[in-house]
């Protein structure tokens, strides 16, 4: 087996190293790790480690941050060697998440569980913390074997910090291994068929709150298997981060502390964790909401809907922001209601909204923000915390000095696997205005207490990137509004959400648009038939015309190409059937063959 991964890794794609992004025309998401490990398998029994051999295999997860090549063979090779499934080991670029993954597990189904450990802890384990703010009770304990270990009725956590993260000595006694590495991650294995309900919730955890080990480390880990050791790349991480801290203050006008997290989701689950802590310790009896729109990106909506579910005093609230509905207006209202209960208001929304494109009033947006409402008992409610997903235009200054947003209290956080790296790491970063400066020590806390910062690859990438993010941002919106105008003069039919000049004179200048497909039918049914097939015609022929360039995935702001998705079979997975929106969202780069693409686009419009 060795001998053979030996060779993979020499053979092996460059894209299983370098993209954040994979192929969904080559991906089943029900299916996930299992059809890639499937056919990686028949090529091992058959000893072909060929170039073209690999490069065929089917996607293992559309994101890196979810799991990719490296990590379904890191976790295949363990697997094979303990004689476990491979869906039993799951690997993290965090120590202390796989832990926390368990320990909702057994909260959500008021199970004991205990944690013994050799060595140390993680630095970043605080179980004080976890327990007053996650409602996660465990019970500790430091043993130097297992053989004297005790019977206990709940869930026993074994958690080991060695050199070789791969050696696992199971035990019956033991239901989860938790092998930690400093810098590279942890490993986690399900142990025994009495725990494999588990499986799926630790998956979800790794998919929601934090990511899979990177590919960069876990090829580290693979190579130190055969004792390939690799000359250890040297980050000078204090100057890679003073370059990010100064880029990020530039580009967002704001001087306050900024944090930079493995991840956007990493970023928002410190951010929600780090307000609910705040909020526990000013107001301590008082209920929380989240105020969420229900057809954002599906990540936002499921993770907010997941914290919610381990704490009493959090609760979810409808934001209906898109079509028919305005945000400004929906905000005004909710924040009415909320008041009236003398509960604290959290709001998470994106600007402009995805996948419809959409930008509201700012000013009226400052003002339903910042207007005083009164608790049911004529007491002044608690004001609102703005937090503000501008992962379409992380060039909009939102919260700097006389900026719409530098008046009420405001966080804004971006994706990083967009335009803040180029697609080249999923590195995410959280800035809060003035008002809200004190809660970034909060954010931070909880971004350190899950061991989610960026990795020093990811800051080095950051660094390189984020000086150059505003040029790409504005090259990339001249190529999106002239294919908009484009598609507007060809196929007139086509409804296209986008902004107008007037928001993009103001600043607004994303390089996404969906396109909404003219469509024919007698029923309903029929017409969405029609149009949900016109969508995967247009983009399968995109993606077969221009392979090199034109790409159907989830991605947004790479430095090359165009990206082709359908949100609601992809960033809207776990939205609602009803609130999904099944038409093309287009993305573009300020680096690609343009004329082809309108050539392309032509045919498609002539065959229809």
């Amino acid at each position: 087996m060795l001998n053979y991964l030996k060779k993979v890794l020499e053979n092996m794609p460059k894209d299983w190293l370098n993209l954040t992004t994979h192929r969904l025309d080559v991906y089943d998401e029900k299916r996930a790790k299992t059809q890639f490990l499937e056919q990686f398998e028949a090529l091992f029994n058959d000893n072909n480690a060929d170039p073209s051999a690999l490069a065929e295999l089917p996607t293992a997860y559309d994101y890196i941050r979810l799991g990719h090549p490296l990590s379904c063979i890191l976790e295949w090779v363990i697997a094979r060697s303990n004689e476990l499934n491979p869906e039993n080991v799951i690997s993290f670029s965090s120590k202390t998440v796989p832990v926390l993954a368990i320990l909702r597990k057994t909260l959500l189904e008021n199970k004991n569980s205990r944690i013994i450990y050799t060595g140390n802890l993680p630095d970043s384990f605080n179980a004080e913390i976890l327990e007053r703010i996650y409602g996660y009770k465990v019970e500790i304990s430091k043993f130097e074997s297992i053989e004297n270990l005790s019977e206990f009725s709940g869930s026993t956590i074994f958690i080991s910090q060695q050199d070789d993260i791969c050696n696992f000595k199971l035990s019956t006694k033991i239901d989860f291994f938790v092998n930690t590495y400093d810098l590279l991650g942890s490993v986690l294995v399900v142990n025994g068929e009495k725990n494999e309900n588990y499986i799926s919730e630790i998956q979800h955890v790794r998919r929601r709150e934090t990511i899979a080990m990177t590919p960069a480390n876990t090829l580290i880990v693979l190579k130190y298997l055969f004792q390939q050791l690799s000359v250890t790349h040297q980050f000078d991480v204090d100057a890679n981060k003073a370059l990010v801290q100064t880029s990020i203050s530039e580009i967002t006008g704001v001087n306050t502390k900024s944090v930079v997290a493995s991840s956007g989701l990493s970023m928002q689950y410190a951010i929600m964790m780090g307000l609910i802590h705040d909020a526990v310790e000013k107001h301590p009896r008082k209920d929380i909401k989240f105020i969420v729109p229900p057809n954002c990106y599906g990540g936002t909506n499921d993770q907010a809907r997941r914290v919610a579910a381990c704490l009493n005093s959090v609760e979810v609230v409808d934001l209906p922001v898109d079509g028919d509905n305005e945000m400004v207006q929906s905000i005004d209202t909710v924040l009415d209601k909320i008041a009236q209960e003398d509960a604290i208001p959290y709001i998470i929304a994106e600007i402009p909204t995805n996948p419809r494109v959409e930008v509201p009033d700012l000013q009226k947006l400052k003002e339903a923000l910042s207007k005083e409402r009164k608790t049911a008992s004529g007491d002044i409610a608690i004001d609102p915390v703005f937090v503000l997903d501008q992962t379409f235009c992380p060039n909009t200054p939102f919260l700097g000095e006389g900026e719409s947003l530098s008046a009420v209290r405001a966080i804004s956080y971006v994706s990083g696997s967009k335009f803040p790296s180029g697609g080249k790491c999923t590195a995410g970063y959280c800035v809060a205005n003035e008002k809200s400066a004190k809660l970034m020590d909060k954010i931070d806390l909880h971004l350190r207490l899950c061991d989610n910062e960026a990795t020093n690859l990811q800051m080095e990438i950051l660094a390189k990137q984020l000086p150059s993010m505003n040029q790409r941002i504005h090259d990339a919106y001249k190529y999106t509004r002239e294919f908009v105008m484009f598609i507007k003069d060809n196929l007139p039919d086509a409804k296209i959400n986008f902004v107008s000049e007037e928001l993009a004179n103001k600043g607004f200048t994303p390089s996404v648009f969906s396109l909404d497909l003219p469509t024919k039918g007698n029923t309903d049914e029929e017409k969405e038939a029609y149009k949900r097939a016109l969508n995967l015609k247009l983009i399968n022929l995109m993606i077969e015309r221009i392979p090199q360039e034109s790409k159907f995935c989830v991605s947004y702001g790479q430095l090359k190409g165009c990206y082709w998705t359908i949100p609601a079979t992809s960033t809207q997975g776990t939205t609602k059937e009803g609130d999904k929106d099944y038409i093309v969202r287009v993305a573009l780069s300020a680096d690609l063959d343009f004329e082809l693409h309108k050539k392309v686009f032509l045919e498609f419009v002539e065959s229809i």
